[in-house]
C-alpha cells in the first residue's frame, strides 16, 4: 500500500510507510502544552496515530476562567501517516525540532486557534521506556522533550486570547513504540491486567534554564525509569548537566493521592539543584484522550468524528477515577549555582496502585 509518505526517505523496514511493524499497539504521537505566566490560561494538544488500527486522533483543550473546554477529533486514515490533520485540527511541521504550528480551523464547537511553537534548546531523549507484565509487553517506546515559547491566538467562545512569545512557555514531546491503545486486550496476561503505575513529569522553564524531570516507580517506590537534567536556554550557554542522584519529596493533600508541594533534590558530579514546585489548577488529562472511556487514543470513531465538551471544574469531582490523571499548573523554582531562578512548569501526576515510599495502598487509596 503505497501513500503519500513514501516519496520521503523515512523507510525504515522495506516496507512501505503505512506499515509499521506488527504490533497492533504501534502508536506515533505528539503532545503540546503552553501556559500563561500566572497559570491563568492553559491549554494543551494530543495527536496519536496508529498505523496497525488504520486510525489517527487527537484534541485541543484549553482551561480558562475555571472551565476546561475541548474539541476531541478522529479519522481513518487510510494509511497515510503524513497527513496530519482531522477535521479542523491539523500540525504542520515548520522546521523539524526547531518550530510546530498547530491550527484549529472555525468549526461547531467553541474553539480556534492558530498557535506556534519555537523551541528554545535541542531536544532530549528519555530514556525508553520499556515495561512487561511478565511475558506480555506493556510497553516500548522512545521519547524526545522539548521545552519553548509559543505565539498567536486563541479564540474561546468569541474570547480572544493574544499568546505572546514573551509571555507563553510551555513544552512538546514526541514519542513512538509500543503502548496499549485502542480497545483493552481480548485476553490478557495470565498474571492479571496492568494495576500499578506511578508516574511523576515535571518539565519546566526558566529565563536562562529548562529543567526536565522524571520518574517511573514500581509498587516498593524504586524507580525503572527516571531522567533529571538542566540544560541552558534563553541565550545561556551553560551546558546540559544530568543528575545522577535524583530524590522527590513530597507533601500531599489531605485524604487523596495529589501532591500539595513538591520539592526534587538532583545531585551530579557537576554540582547540585532542587526543583520546587506548588501545584495549582488542574488540568485533566481526558480532555485530550488518556483514560478516556469513549475518546481514548485509537479508538475507532468512524471515518471522521468531532466533538466538543466543556468541563466545570468546581463540578469535578477530584477523586473519580476518570480525573485521576493530570497536569498541574503550577509556579516552580530552580535553586541551582547559588542562585534562585523563578518560572512555570506543570506537575503531572498519574498514581495507580501501591507504593511503599510515599505509602499509598491499594489500587486508588487515598493517602490518609
Amino acid at each position: 500500500m503505497l501513500t503519500p509518505g513514501d516519496d520521503y526517505p523515512l523507510h525504515q523496514t522495506p516496507e512501505p510507510i503505512a506499515f509499521a511493524g506488527t504490533d497492533r499497539n504501534f502508536y506515533d504521537r505528539y503532545f503540546f502544552n503552553g501556559m500563561s505566566p500566572d497559570g491563568s490560561v492553559f491549554f494543551a494538544v494530543a495527536f496519536g496515530i496508529y498505523p496497525q488500527l488504520d486510525i489517527m486522533d487527537g484534541a485541543f483543550s484549553v482551561l480558562v476562567d475555571g472551565k476546561q473546554h475541548i474539541l476531541r477529533v478522529s479519522k481513518r486514515m487510510n494509511g497515510d501517516r503524513m497527513n496530519l490533520s482531522i477535521g479542523p485540527l491539523s500540525i504542520d511541521i515548520l522546521e523539524p525540532l526547531k518550530k510546530i504550528r498547530i491550527r484549529i480551523a472555525p468549526n461547531d464547537g467553541v474553539l480556534t486557534a492558530n498557535l506556534t511553537l519555537e523551541t528554545r534548546h535541542a531536544p532530549i531523549e528519555e530514556p525508553r521506556f520499556t515495561r512487561r507484565i511478565h511475558t506480555r509487553a506493556f510497553m516500548d517506546y522512545t521519547r524526545l522533550t522539548q521545552n519553548g515559547v509559543w505565539s498567536g491566538q486563541i479564540a474561546v467562545a468569541g474570547r480572544k486570547i493574544d499568546v505572546k512569545p514573551d509571555e507563553y512557555a510551555g513544552t512538546r514531546d514526541r514519542s513512538w513504540g509500543i503502548r496499549p491503545v485502542g480497545k483493552s486486550d481480548s485476553q490478557p496476561p495470565a498474571q492479571g491486567a496492568f494495576s500499578q503505575f506511578f508516574w511523576l513529569w515535571t518539565p519546566s522553564n526558566f529565563k536562562d534554564h529548562v529543567v526536565f524531570c522524571h520518574t517511573n516507580d514500581d509498587a516498593h517506590g524504586r524507580p525503572w525509569n527516571r531522567r533529571a537534567v538542566i540544560e541552558g536556554a534563553g541565550g545561556s550557554n551553560r551546558p546540559a548537566v544530568e543528575f545522577e542522584d535524583v530524590t522527590p519529596r513530597y507533601t500531599w493533600k489531605p485524604n487523596s493521592r495529589r501532591i500539595e508541594t513538591l520539592s526534587i533534590a538532583m545531585k551530579s558530579h557537576e554540582g547540585e539543584a532542587e526543583l520546587r514546585f506548588r501545584p495549582g489548577a488542574h488540568f485533566y488529562m481526558q480532555g485530550i484522550g488518556y483514560t478516556h472511556p469513549e475518546w481514548g487514543h485509537g479508538m475507532d470513531r468512524g471515518p471522521l468524528d468531532v466533538a466538543h465538551e466543556t468541563l466545570d471544574l468546581a463540578t469535578v469531582d477530584d477523586a473519580d477515577s476518570r480525573f485521576l490523571h493530570i497536569q498541574a499548573v503550577s509556579p516552580a523554582e530552580l535553586e541551582t549555582d547559588g542562585r534562585i531562578h523563578k518560572g512555570v512548569g506543570v506537575v503531572e501526576q498519574l498514581f495507580i496502585g501501591p507504593h511503599e515510599t510515599t505509602g499509598m495502598t491499594g489500587a486508588l487509596d487515598p493517602i490518609r
